[in-house]
C-alpha cells in the first residue's frame, strides 16, 4: 500500500489486520505508546520481520488493544509530534539506516481515531535504528545479533531476492491496477494485440511480473511493473525518487544549469518522450535516430525473453 489510499481503504485494512492472530511478528498493536525511540526500534524490527517471512510491508498501528484487538482509539497525533524541535517524522528518517520508506496514516475506524504506520521491509541490508538492528521474536522486539540463525537467514533472503521483484503496491484493485500502469504501452511495445477484456490484460501482466496476485485479495504491482511501465511515478511513494532526469549545462561543465526535465512515467511507456524531449535540446541538423529497438527472441513474446532496450545513446554535454 504505497499508493494513496482513501480512508475507507485505510480503515479496511485496520480491520484487516485486527483480525490478525495475537502473535504476528509483522504487525505490532498499541494504545497510546509512542515513545519516538520505540518507534524507531519497532520501524527496525518490523522492517526486518517483514522481509524474512516474505511480507511487503509491516505494520505499527496505534489505537488498538494489543491483547483483544479491539479499536479503541488513540490520543496520538504523529503529524504534530516532535523530538526538541524537529518533527517526529524527519527525526526517525535520520537515524534509519538505510533510509526505507514509512508513512503515518491518519484514520477513524468505527468513529475512533486510529494511527497506522505502513513499514517498507528491509531490502538489500538489514534495517539499523541507531546503529542498531532489531527483529521481531513472536510479539517480541529483540536485538538481531542476539538471534544470529535469525540474522543468517534474513541475508541469504537479500542475496536471493531482485529488486525487479520486490513489491511496490499490495490489496490493488483490478480497475485500480488498469489506472496505474499504461498497459496500452506494455501491448503496442511488445507488438501484441490488446485482449478483449480485463481479465486477459491482467492475466498477462502476471505472466510477465509486472503484477502478482495479492494473498490478501486483489493484486500486488511489482517494483518491475512500476519501473517500466507507472503512468504516474508519483503514484508510488518508494520509488518516485528512481524517475528518470535530464538535466542540460551551458558549456562544458556542470556549474549552469539551463533545462532539466523530470520524466513522470515508467522508463519503457515514457521512453519515447524522453528521447523527443532530448532531440528538442540538439540542433537540428543533429538527430539521435531511432528510439527503440524492438526484437523478439524466436519463439517467444516474453517481456523478459524479448531482446528490447533502448538504442544506446553516446554522452554529449548540450551548449
Amino acid at each position: 500500500m504505497t499508493t494513496d489510499r482513501p480512508a475507507e481503504y485505510l480503515a479496511s485494512l485496520v480491520r484487516e489486520l485486527c483480525k490478525l492472530p495475537q502473535e504476528t511478528e509483522w504487525v505490532e498493536f498499541k494504545v497510546n505508546d509512542a515513545t519516538p525511540q520505540e518507534i524507531g526500534e519497532y520501524i527496525s524490527a518490523l522492517a526486518n520481520a517483514a522481509a524474512l517471512i516474505g511480507k511487503a510491508f509491516a505494520y505499527l498501528v496505534w489505537g488498538v488493544e494489543n491483547s483483544s484487538h479491539a479499536v479503541v482509539g488513540t490520543r496520538f497525533v504523529p503529524r504534530t509530534a516532535k523530538v526538541g524541535n524537529e518533527e517526529l517524522e524527519t527525526w526517525l528518517l535520520h537515524l534509519l539506516s538505510p533510509k526505507i520508506n514509512f508513512r503515518f496514516f491518519e484514520v477513524m475506524v468505527d468513529g475512533l481515531s486510529v494511527v497506522l504506520l505502513e513499514i517498507e521491509r528491509a531490502f538489500r541490508h538489514p534495517v539499523q535504528f541507531q546503529g542498531q538492528e532489531f527483529i521481531r521474536i513472536g510479539p517480541y522486539k529483540k536485538r538481531l545479533k542476539d538471534f544470529p540463525e535469525k540474522e543468517r537467514e534474513l541475508w541469504r533472503i537479500f542475496d536471493r531476492t531482485p529488486f525487479e521483484d520486490g513489491v511496490a503496491a499490495e490489496r490493488v484493485r483490478d480497475d485500480d491496477v488498469l489506472r496505474l500502469l499504461d498497459y496500452p504501452a506494455y501491448f503496442d511495445l511488445l507488438e501484441r494485440p490488446l485482449p478483449e477484456n480485463r481479465d486477459g490484460i491482467l492475466e498477462a501482466l502476471a505472466d510477465d511480473g509486472l503484477v502478482s496476485p495479492c494473498e490478501a485479495g486483489g493484486w500486488s504491482i511489482t517494483n518491475l511493473g512500476v519501473m517500466l511501465f507507472a503512468k504516474r511515478l508519483e503514484d508510488f511513494h518508494a520509488l518516485r525518487r528512481k524517475a528518470v532526469r535530464v538535466i542540460q549545462y551551458r558549456g562544458n561543465g556542470r556549474v549552469e544549469t539551463l533545462k532539466e526535465q523530470v520524466g513522470t512515467k515508467g522508463y519503457a511507456c515514457g521512453f519515447e518522450g524522453l528521447i523527443g524531449f532530448i532531440n528538442g535540446l540538439l540542433p537540428s541538423n543533429e538527430v539521435i535516430g531511432q528510439a527503440l529497438r524492438r526484437r523478439l527472441c524466436p519463439g517467444s513474446r516474453s517481456w523478459r525473453s524479448a531482446s528490447w532496450w533502448p538504442t544506446p545513446l553516446s554522452t554529449r554535454t548540450f551548449s
